[in-house]
């Protein structure tokens, strides 16, 4: 078929291809999740230390460089001198409200004056 694709409609489309044919097609597409799926479980329980370790190590810094995933999969520690620790947050404003309309001095020297109604 030469319709357009829209919307997703290609996913409500039927092909034109035999139950055994599907089924085979089934079949490898689950060979294949649970393939991958295996080989990630292998990996993450092989690594496990090393996964700890950057787990650890974003909760006390939050952040980590290229250099510092590195060491720590190397099975080394990260120290940070104390100019490398984060900034403190800044500061929060008060809530309340605000208004569009500059207060004197910052837009050069004019007070905002009261209208009349």
């Amino acid at each position: 078929p030469e319709q357009e694709v829209f919307l997703g409609h290609s996913v409500t489309q039927h092909k034109n291809i035999s139950e055994a044919t599907a089924q085979i097609v089934d079949q490898e597409v689950r060979r294949l999740v649970d393939e991958a799926y295996e080989t990630a479980k292998r990996l993450i329980t092989e690594h496990i230390d090393q996964l700890d370790a950057i787990a650890k190590a974003l909760l006390e810094y939050e952040t980590l460089t290229g250099d510092e995933l590195q060491a720590l999969v190397r099975g080394e520690e990260i120290v940070r001198g104390p100019s490398e620790s984060p900034a403190p947050p800044p500061p929060k404003k008060p809530a309340g409200r605000r208004s569009s309309v500059p207060t004197g001095g910052a837009a050069g020297g004019l007070d905002p004056e009261p209208q009349q109604t």
